[in-house]
């Protein structure tokens, strides 16, 4: 599986299939259903169904904010429940048929700028109808729950190679400790730490590939201890890290000698 960062986005599959691990879940999508991501999110994918007569196709579309709140606005209040801030539901035809003339604007693209926006508010709305509107009511909403949570990512995300305190992200998204470790554990399948360690792992692996050896890219995201490093890295890349960036580095030196010779 390649690890990555999810941004808030929904993505609907055309061909093939793919599936996605968030901290202990493991979601399948293909033409039938729609992956959703209401925040930032590391995960692992990988395309398991796909052929050369068959390709995997997909199309994505990045959340708007404040497209969703503007439509919040003109919709009724709905409770706010807890929730997990990804998850994958059926495809509807009213959903499908809105992004599938949002990409026929491609063959005409003097009318992007005047019709691709009215497209993109349908599909919010859809999504809004749907078995995710709850979610992205709480993210986009600055009351949300999701949307507290939401704020504390941000901080992991900027000071991911630093210590955290679970007492300071818990102010800052307005809870006590006890609950906001409950409800980020819900929100993302994984704790605040557990998030924070993928972080650092993904961003090693990055330095790596970049030529970094394995003890100075663990020191870079905020390992003391090299063997530590080395064993979670292990843990969840499935090898050392040495080992892992010499065959990556491989990796890529194969894909582009291919690519040169085509």
């Amino acid at each position: 599986m390649l690890p990555g960062l999810f941004q808030p986005m929904v993505c609907i599959v055309l061909q093939g299939a793919k599936e996605v691990t968030i901290g202990d879940r493991l979601l399948r999508y293909d033409p039938a259903s729609y992956f959703i991501a209401s925040m930032e999110l590391p995960a692992s994918g990988r395309v398991v169904e796909a052929s050369a007569e068959q390709p995997y196709i997909s199309v994505g579309l990045g959340l708007d904010w404040q497209g969703l709140a503007a439509l919040l606005s003109e919709m009724p209040v709905a409770p706010d429940t807890q929730a997990a801030a990804f998850g994958v539901s059926p495809v509807t035809p009213e959903l499908l048929d809105p992004f599938l003339r949002l990409m026929r604007l491609l063959d005409t693209p003097r009318d992007i700028p005047v019709l691709a926006p009215l497209m993109e508010r349908e599909i919010l709305y859809r999504l809004l109808q749907g078995p995710q509107g709850n979610v992205l009511r709480q993210v986009a909403l600055a009351s949300g729950r999701l949307s507290q949570i939401r704020q504390a990512i941000a901080c992991i995300r900027q000071r991911f190679d630093q210590p955290l305190r679970i007492e300071d992200l818990a102010g800052l998204a307005r809870m006590s400790a006890a609950s906001f470790h409950r409800h980020f554990k819900e929100a993302t399948a994984m704790s605040p730490l557990q998030y924070q360690k993928t972080l650092r792992l993904q961003e090693a692996r990055r330095l790596l590939i970049a030529d970094y050896d394995a003890t100075r890219a663990g020191f870079a995201v905020g390992y003391e201890s090299a063997s530590q490093f080395s064993r979670e890295y292990a843990r969840l890349f499935g090898a050392p890290p040495a080992r892992d960036a010499i065959r990556l580095r491989d990796e890529a030196a194969a894909g582009a000698e291919i690519a040169n010779a085509a």
